[in-house]
């Protein structure tokens, strides 16, 4: 029995997928004692091709399939096939230290803990003004809000989520596996469950991994589209708002709030007023921290990047509802 299952769901991953096996190739635990499960969602470019190369000389890294492409889908079927006595969840998008494994070990039988996770760093592989304004505001609290794993803490601290888990195996015979209609945000409903059992997560300080962000606006905007939806369907399969903060639903207020009192300003002058008392403090906001954080990159396009994170994830979440309305409607 190995002592370590690393479980990383991936699909077209090949701009990144190098780069985070040759970290894991790094790392400083015994290769006897873990397997690498990639588990592949149909990956239509050269993803399999660089993993088959790399299988050819390290045997721990093994592929697995899923047909039904998504996330939660992919880590219940590394789950059952691993051999592993703790499971880490990784990301395809990320590299990680070499001291990574043998830290987390390390802390979880330490705190005695269900989960550990890492702080993570927001980068990108391409340096440019647009990719360095989506990596400034990934990692501002302004963008992302006070998520702990992603603004760093000083000490072990102990947590209601991690982004990518150190579990024992025996946890999810526990608590159940991870819940497959959810697309997004099964992380979080999996670690509120945990913690809602009595389980215990730490973030800790002394380790981070390094997470490359999406380069473009459009993949920016995309990608947090779907987060703001998703924010909603969870809450709807859940039938709770427990696995979610108030954070996550302020960008869809913010948006209803400009779209309502627009639309109305046609018909009264006072909401005009209403839609720029709004409005205003809010691009003053964004335009002095934009200031404050460029680096490497325009104050235009780092101001864009606050602009198309927060809309982008309002209209996803407003989306979202409306997706609801048409699941309920199809029940009838």
């Amino acid at each position: 029995m190995v002592e370590i299952s690393v479980i990383i769901p991936i699909l077209n991953e090949e701009k990144y997928i190098a780069k985070c096996l040759d970290s894991i190739i790094e790392s400083d635990f015994d290769k006897n004692n873990m397997e690498v499960l990639l588990v592949d969602g149909g990956s239509k470019d050269k993803t399999i091709d660089i993993i088959k190369e790399y299988q050819q000389k390290y045997p721990f890294f093994k592929l697995l399939h899923n047909p039904k492409k998504i996330v939660p889908v992919a880590m219940n079927l590394g789950i059952k096939e691993a051999k592993g006595e703790y499971i880490i969840r990784l990301d395809a998008h990320s590299s990680y230290p070499k001291d990574y494994f043998s830290t987390l070990i390390k802390y979880h039988k330490e705190l005695n803990a269900d989960n550990v996770g890492a702080v993570v760093i927001t980068e990108v592989k391409n340096k440019n003004n647009t990719s360095n304004a989506i990596k400034n505001v990934l990692s501002d609290k302004l963008g992302v809000g006070g998520s702990d794993f992603r603004n760093g803490v000083d000490e072990i601290k102990e947590v209601d989520t991690v982004p990518f888990g150190c579990y024992k195996k025996e946890v999810f015979d526990k608590i159940g596996y991870y819940d497959e209609r959810l697309v997004r945000n099964q992380d979080i409903e999996l670690n509120k469950r945990l913690k809602k059992a009595g389980g215990k997560i730490y973030l800790i300080p002394d380790i981070n991994c390094t997470y490359y962000a999406r380069e473009s606006f459009k993949d920016l905007a995309k990608n947090n589209f779907n987060n703001g939806k998703w924010n909603i369907l969870t809450a709807y399969f859940t039938k709770t708002f427990s696995s979610l903060s108030l954070r996550h639903f302020i960008p869809m207020l913010f948006v209803l709030s400009l779209i309502i009192f627009g639309i109305l300003s046609f018909v009264n002058k006072i909401f005009l007023y209403i839609f720029l008392v709004i409005l205003t403090p809010y691009l003053s906001i964004i335009s002095i921290r934009s200031f404050q954080i460029k680096k490497g990159t325009t104050f235009i396009h780092q101001f864009l990047a606050f602009i198309i994170l927060h809309f982008s994830y309002g209209l996803g979440s407003i989306a979202g509802i409306f997706e609801v309305i048409r699941r309920k409607i199809e029940r009838k």
